[in-house]
């Protein structure tokens, strides 16, 4: 499937696309939207302490992310929000940091945010478009707090 030219001809807008595609109501999610974002090959890699210490990373690629969460996303509503931005761009590569914020029920419900985290997503820019290469994140919890500094971009 062709990517839609909206998003991905700036960084804003596969940023955006991103949340859009994960973000929803119980249900479906455009699989094929998802897959037309990444680069071939590229990965993403959900992280997690361990109980006993230290941390495990879950290494996957598109057709993996997408057979582990299609599940999650069929039987529950995730909306998640980018509530802060930093970006660093050299030549035909960027690195963003985008702090989120995930809900259960449309932020428009008012909810309080059930985690928050950042996303470390790597781009890549061949000319044409920008493609992602690789996003790994982490959520908040006790002893890791996203930092004011990101917060404020």
């Amino acid at each position: 499937m062709a990517a839609r030219s909206s998003d991905v001809e700036s960084i804003d807008g596969i940023v955006a696309a991103i949340y859009d595609v994960i973000s929803g109501p119980a249900g479906e999610r455009d699989w094929d939207r998802e897959r037309s974002l990444f680069l071939p090959g590229a990965r993403l890699v959900p992280t997690r302490p361990l109980a006993e210490g230290g941390a495990v990373a879950e290494v996957l690629d598109v057709e993996g992310y997408i057979a582990s969460r299609a599940p999650i996303f069929a039987a529950q509503s995730v909306w998640e929000t980018e509530i802060a931005r930093q970006v660093f761009v050299f030549g035909n590569l960027a690195h963003v940091l985008s702090c989120y914020e995930l809900r259960r029920s449309s932020p428009a419900g008012g909810e309080l945010p059930v985690v928050r985290g950042v996303n470390s997503i790597q781009l890549f820019h061949d000319g044409r478009r920008w493609w992602i290469a690789a996003v790994i994140w982490d959520n908040e919890r006790p002893g890791v707090v996203i930092s004011e500094q990101l917060l404020a971009g």
